[in-house]
């Protein structure tokens, strides 16, 4: 519990304006909640939301200590109320989500509140399976990364050895990542390997596919196999032997079938004939191959998990529909 003496500048205030201005990092709604719930206090009785403050007024917050903190980027998980969250699996030790294009997974220079790891920890901290003043460093952190306008499987590890195994795992490509995706175009041949180099150009964040080693670029190796055809669409799967930006993005454009939507690497006219602004990727299975010994996480060995709601393959390709 905290005290707050209203000083003669503060007199006047609604109570709940009063507190929202202190405790930024409080929802709102969250507030509200309190309130009702009289871990508000003023002079030590419960009072409504509206009440004006008077001068010499005590008040009694039964509120976390997390919340009279400042707002910095590491904590801003605080203030998401509801966290929104398609959870494809979870245990004590980690979190398999299903992240929806539009939403970016951590904080950039357009995004800092609505992100996949602020609902993540927000989550966790509501669930008291994790309190940021409970531990010395360590913070429910993801392991991999997706696009803002790609969707998918992202892994959340809930603790440090998680994360060190995890990340230790990827490193080592034992992790298999499936993608779906809608192309502009039929692959010829319909199944293969795209392998190549890309090079980025990190002022345009702009990738190049290049049939032969160039200063600077790294080896890309995807699978593909088409699925299904309609019209001039194709769904396509690809599996990533090695971990590029862009890398399906870059490749499939490479062989002349780009994804539908990519504004970068895509066919404008067909984007715009179909009106889709964002590229149709979805990583959409994870398998835990886990060859070699994985600790704690060898019961995931040959594990697999499949997200079943990929909105593009419903939109061109559910049962049914005409190409």
């Amino acid at each position: 519990m905290r005290e707050l003496t209203i000083g003669k500048n503060d007199a006047g205030q609604r109570l709940d304006r009063f507190v929202a201005k202190n405790l930024p990092l409080l929802p709102p709604a969250l507030l509200q909640k309190y309130i009702r719930l009289k871990r508000v206090k003023v002079n030590g009785k419960g009072s409504k939301r509206d009440a004006r403050l008077q001068a010499g007024d005590v008040l009694q917050l039964y509120i976390n200590d997390e919340f009279f903190d400042k707002p910095k980027e590491e904590n801003l998980f605080l203030s998401i109320f509801q966290p929104r969250l398609n959870i494809v699996y979870e245990d004590g030790n980690l979190l398999l989500v299903d992240k929806r294009p539009g939403l970016v997974v951590h904080a950039d220079e357009t995004e800092k509140v609505n992100t996949l790891i602020n609902h993540i920890q927000a989550y966790l901290y509501q669930k008291r399976e994790w309190s940021p003043r409970d531990e010395n460093a360590f913070a429910p952190a993801l392991c991999n990364r997706i696009d803002r306008n790609t969707g998918g499987i992202v892994i959340a590890a809930k603790n440090a050895e998680t994360l060190r195994v995890l990340n230790e795992k990827i490193r080592a490509r034992e992790l298999e990542k499936s993608y779906l995706c809608v192309t502009a175009g039929r692959p010829r041949p319909p199944e293969g390997k795209i392998e190549g180099f890309l090079s980025k150009d990190e002022a345009k964040k702009l990738v190049t596919f290049h049939r032969r080693p160039v200063p600077g670029g790294k080896s890309a190796a995807t699978l593909y196999k088409t699925l299904e055809s309609r019209g001039e669409l194709s769904l396509v799967e690809c599996r990533l032997l090695t971990g590029r930006t862009h890398q399906i993005r870059v490749s499939m454009a490479e062989i002349g079938c780009p994804l539908l939507g990519d504004g970068k690497y895509g066919n404008g006219a067909a984007n715009r004939k179909y009106r889709e602004t964002r590229q149709a990727l979805y990583a959409y299975k994870l398998r835990f191959a886990l060859p070699t010994d994985a600790g704690a996480l060898n019961y995931l060995r040959g594990r697999e998990f499949t997200v079943e709601d990929v909105p593009f393959r419903e939109k061109y390709f559910s049962p049914g529909k005409q190409p």
